[in-house]
Order: C-alpha cells, then structure tokens, then sequence
C-alpha cells in the first residue's frame, strides 16, 4: 500500500544560473523537469513508494538548462537522470523498474498468473504508442490514433481484479499515464477527439487516476444501477491524487495545449 504523506513542498526550478547541487555526497537526487511526460514518471514512482525524504528532486528548466547539468552530472543531458551509489543512470522506464527494485515502499509489480509478462509486454507497448500518438498530431489524429487507444482499452479487459491494467496499481499504469493524461487534453482541446469514447474501460481508469479519494480503511456504499456494492477503500484508492503520487505531477491543461501546439502544430499553422 502507499505511505500517506503530507503533500510536499516542490523546490525550484534550476536554470543556467543556478548553482549545482553537490555529486555524489550520498544524497539520491532525481533530476527532472516538472513538465516532462518521461520525468513524471520516475517521479510518480518515487511519490507512490513514498520516498519524498530519500530521493531527492532537482527540477531543471529545460528551456534554458544549466551546463553543468550535461558538463557534470548526466552526458545524455535528458531528463529524468537518477543520482544513486555514486553513478548517475537515466532512461524513464529504465529508473521506474529501478526505483522499484532498489527502495524500500510498496511493490509496483504486482504477482499473480500472467501479470510480469503482461507488464513487460503494456510497457514495452509504451514507446510506440507514443510515437504513433505525437506522429498524427502533424496529420489528422482522429483518423490515426484510434487503434492505440483501443489497444490500452483491450488492455484493461484482461484482469478484473481492479480497474489498472495489472488490476492491481503498477509501473504499467505509471508508464502510461503522464501521456494519455496529455494526450486527451491535446486532442480533445484542439481535435475535438473523445479517447474515452466507445472505451469504457479507459474511461474507467483515467477517472480512478484523476479523482482524488479521501477515504482510508473505511466501507462505504456505492450505488451501481440497480444494486449497491460494499467496497472497501484502502490506502491502495487513495494512492494517487491523496499522498500526491500523480496529483503533483499533473500539468495544466492550458500549459500541456500551448506546449504541444508549439512542438506539434507551429508547420501547420
């Protein structure tokens, strides 16, 4: 289960003219920008096993990032980079398996017939969803982007443990989410594409992920229809919005559309 913890107070954003932090003086620091789809995800898994005091943030502007950063500290000069045992490592789904593997918190690989090799399968899938999903924003998005989202609503179908696509909370749901987050926005705002349209099952997992859930260790009554079910609400419902695992990663929809027009729609304009 996630550890409950009061919501942090983020640190600045270092630019060209920031001083570096200290290397390799035994404090583990993820260095991130707090825009970034890729960066989000280290940072939901360091957020959800509750390690804000032993992995540390340094947000970087990317815009306008300091030299020491590629000089010093991460030669590939991309975020997200870890600072860990005197090395630094980067890659996103890379660091979310290694965060999961080397800290202390609760699982993101949840156990059960089929589920690690699903899990390897949906994250592997990650990478060209993305680039399906960003290569049609150059086209017509409406036309090209509905057989990926209807893979993920597939997905979802195969374990009915729990609404994620493991069933239970998993480094599949943090691969996936800091995108599909900004890609309803995206097409929605500009393309005027439902993705949870025809897709019940996505539908259902981007509500659990966005709502914030209040309730701890408590039984409360659902109606569904006609019939009313008994569910009981551990930390495990609350384990986004309510320890701020997903809630302080999320962006503003006007900060994601402004971003993406500029990158994606700027030639067609």
């Amino acid at each position: 289960m996630a550890t409950t913890c009061v919501e942090e107070v983020l640190p600045p954003v270092l630019d060209s003219t920031s001083d570096q932090p200290p290397l390799f003086d035994g404090t583990t620091r993820l260095y991130i920008s707090y825009s970034c789809p890729f960066a989000q995800r280290v940072w939901i898994t360091r957020n959800y096993k509750g390690l804000q005091e032993q992995i540390k943030l340094v947000p970087l502007n990317l815009q306008n990032r300091p030299a020491w950063y590629k000089e010093k500290v991460y030669p590939g000069n991309k975020v997200p980079a870890l600072e860990h045992n005197n090395k630094v490592i980067g890659e996103s789904l890379d660091l979310i398996k290694y965060v999961d593997s080397n800290f202390g918190g609760p699982s993101l690989c949840p156990d059960g017939p089929g589920k690690r090799e699903f899990a390897e399968e949906l994250i592997s899938y990650t990478d060209t969803f993305i680039r399906i999903v960003y290569t049609s924003f150059k086209g017509d998005p409406a036309k090209e982007v509905g057989a990926t989202f209807d893979h993920l609503e597939t997905a979802l179908h195969k374990f009915d443990d729990g609404p994620f696509f493991l069933g239970q909370f998993s480094l599949v749901d943090i691969a996936s989410i800091p995108f599909v987050e900004k890609f309803q926005i995206f097409l929605s705002e500009v393309w005027k594409y439902d993705i949870t349209a025809g897709r019940p099952k996505l539908a259902a997992w981007i509500e659990v992920l966005s709502k914030t859930i209040q309730l701890c260790g408590v039984i409360v009554m659902v109606p569904l229809g006609s019939s009313t079910i008994i569910l009981v609400i551990l930390i495990l419902l609350q384990e986004l919005n309510k320890i701020g695992a997903y809630k302080q990663t999320k962006c503003d929809p006007k900060v994601v559309v402004e971003a993406y027009t500029k990158l994606f729609l700027v030639i067609l304009l």
